[in-house]
């Protein structure tokens, strides 16, 4: 059995798949088999890779089921002890398996791993050097149009980006594989979170490098279906990850947060969706089987729910000393 699955989920992403799985064929490190998870296209996606990279194993869905039911099955179907997630509309560099791979199992106690995403369109600025959550109720990209000579040292953070990032299948067992109900957006951030609840880390690793499109599915950095389950699902991510008394504390800062991104969406044409999001966020909450899924409060973990506090708390000046 290979050490690694590289899992990659599709939606009418042909366009993507030729750089994509060139760029694969090409890795130092052989021990691995591609999963490619397609929800239901309507394209050539299949049939290209039917004909061009034969040894992938394909998983056909009957419907878009979105990215976490996806990623779901490719794991779920795959037995390797080691998980790439990896977006259609990336180009990773020769080592990137290799690297990821190295940089898990020199953590023991790491989640995953989140590679180096660099803009394909601008080649020396970072699109994600791994996700970052604050107590506004904001999840962010870490380093998004920062050089990329910036982010040369691996470091701890909050989440990695499912979009190039290694998991090991012995803590997912534990945390559980990601949320469906996210559909997608937020569904890497949600899982970290619950590594993070168990005293697992998340790491970011700079030399496993990746040139990434963004948006290659969805479509714009700003659209209706983006703003509207964005918003939908850091409701439900903060209901279900923080304890009551937690999400009393912040609840301030929540308010905050989310009436800025409101004021910042409606002053672009979404303000209606944005809102829209946050009802439908509150309506999933009171589905059983989400209320189901709440994570309980734990006295001994006490002591992780302070400093995930202290991390949030010093998330927010992440944020804006990065806009800078």
């Amino acid at each position: 059995m290979d050490k690694v699955a590289v899992v990659i989920p599709n939606y009418n992403g042909y366009r993507y798949l030729e750089t994509c799985f060139a760029a694969l064929a090409k890795q130092t490190f052989t021990e691995f088999t591609t999963y490619f998870v397609d929800n239901g296209s309507q394209d050539e996606s299949c049939a290209f890779l039917r004909e061009h990279y034969p040894e992938t194993k394909i998983i056909q869905l009957d419907d878009n089921y979105g990215f976490s039911r996806a990623v779901n099955e490719g794991i779920r179907q795959s037995k390797e002890p080691y998980v790439i997630l990896l977006n259609n509309d990336t180009e990773v560099f020769p080592d990137f398996v290799e690297r990821l791979y190295e940089g898990i199992c020199k953590r023991k106690n790491a989640f995953a791993c989140s590679a180096k995403l660099i803009s394909y369109q601008e080649r020396d600025k970072i699109d994600d050097a791994g996700n970052y959550y604050n107590m506004l109720g904001w999840a962010f990209a870490r380093g998004k149009g920062k050089p990329v000579s910036e982010f040369e040292t691996s470091d701890r953070i909050f989440a990695a980006c499912a979009g190039a990032a290694i998991y090991r299948r012995e803590f997912l067992e534990k945390t559980g594989l990601f949320d469906e109900e996210h559909f997608a957006y937020l569904e890497d951030t949600d899982i970290g979170y619950r590594a993070r609840l168990l005293g697992y880390e998340n790491w970011y690793e700079p030399s496993a490098k990746v040139y990434h499109v963004g948006s290659g599915t969805s479509g714009s950095r700003y659209n209706l279906f983006k703003i509207r389950y964005s918003s939908r699902n850091n409701i439900y991510l903060i209901y279900k990850n923080m304890p009551v008394l937690q999400i009393l504390l912040n609840l301030p800062a929540f308010i905050l947060g989310f009436s800025a991104k409101l004021v910042f969406f409606a002053s672009k044409g979404y303000g209606k969706e944005y809102l829209a999001g946050i009802k439908n966020g509150f309506f999933i909450c009171r589905k059983p089987e989400n209320r189901a899924k709440k994570i309980r409060f734990e006295w001994k973990r006490l002591g992780t729910y302070f400093v995930i506090e202290w991390e949030l708390f010093i998330n927010v000046f992440r944020r804006f000393l990065e806009r800078a």
